[in-house]
């Protein structure tokens, strides 16, 4: 794993989960960035991107 991969994947976490229950039009767009620069940082790091409906993961 590389240190710039888990970065990105924890700041991606960050935003989403600040972002995930605001009802703006802003808010949904922030959180999506958060989420693709999740999933930006776990491909870098060899791990497949999370597809699942945030939440809904056990």
């Amino acid at each position: 794993m590389s240190i710039k991969g888990e970065a990105k994947e924890a700041a991606g976490y960050v935003k989403e989960e600040a972002y995930e229950n605001g009802d703006s039009p802003e808010s949904r767009r922030k959180a999506q960035e958060g989420r693709d620069l999740r999933n930006e940082g776990r491909i870098e790091d060899g791990k497949p991107p999370k597809t699942t409906t945030p939440g809904t993961e056990n």
